[in-house]
């Protein structure tokens, strides 16, 4: 059945959407980069932190050494130039993940949240 909006509410209704569809990417946005982070002591993966504001949501980790495990730059001198994990992670993985949430976002619009 399909829900019926008045002209006058439209603008509510997709306001309170896009806050929802926000607050919902950027919680799984935080999960998969928590679970696809590589662990050695646990202190980058227990390090990202959420910011959700209505309509911006922000995910963040200020470990050291983020920068080159997650994304292969600015690589230690202890590295020798090479990228490398234990657990043999790709570089960039949290930009992967946010291409992954482009059907995840397309797909919860299509629930209505």
């Amino acid at each position: 059945m399909a829900r019926q909006i008045r002209v006058d509410q439209i603008d509510d209704f997709f306001e309170e959407l896009v806050v929802d569809l926000v607050q919902a990417t950027t919680l799984e946005w935080t999960r998969r980069v928590k679970k696809a982070t590589p662990v050695d002591t646990g202190r980058l993966r227990s390090a990202w932190q959420t910011d959700i504001k209505p309509l911006e949501g922000t995910v963040t980790n200020n470990v050291v050494y983020a920068e080159p495990v997650c994304f292969g730059v600015n690589l230690p001198p202890s590295w020798g130039g090479q990228y490398r994990t234990r657990q043999n992670t790709v570089a960039g993985f949290p930009e992967l993940i946010g291409k992954e949430l482009e059907q995840y976002v397309m797909q919860q619009l299509r629930r209505g949240i």
